[in-house]
């Protein structure tokens, strides 16, 4: 059974800085795509950013590019993503996402159909 545990949400202040976890467990994620999405009240879920556990390659939406960065640690089982200048509008419900059963192209990663496992999602509140 893969698990996802998200932590490190909080409120911070336009312009801060915040990071969030995901740990990672169930299964060998040698081969996964870890993506991050985040959902605010009101809106559909939206992709931020995913990481090739494999290889390391990123992708980022555009609102987030040059602001966020996404990391992993292959001993720890945890996919990371630093997040700097924050918005207001970056506010929201952060969510894991783990894609593993199958390759899937990059743009089936970039929507919530392309992930198989998901976690529970952290709070990130930007206030202005």
């Amino acid at each position: 059974q893969v698990q996802l545990v998200e932590s490190g949400g909080g409120l911070v202040q336009a312009g801060g800085s915040l990071s969030l976890s995901c740990a990672a467990s169930g299964q060998t994620f040698s081969n996964a795509v870890m993506g991050w999405f985040r959902q605010a009240p009101g809106q559909e879920r939206e992709f931020v950013t995913f990481i090739r556990w494999r290889g390391g390659s990123k992708y980022f939406a555009d609102s987030v590019k040059g602001r966020f960065t996404i990391s992993r640690d292959n001993v720890k089982n945890i996919v990371y993503l630093q997040m700097s200048s924050l918005k207001p509008n970056d506010t929201g419900v952060y969510y894991c996402a783990a894609s593993v059963r199958f390759l899937r192209p990059m743009e089936a990663l970039q929507t919530t159909a392309g992930y198989d496992y998901w976690g529970q999602g952290t709070q990130v509140t930007v206030s202005s």
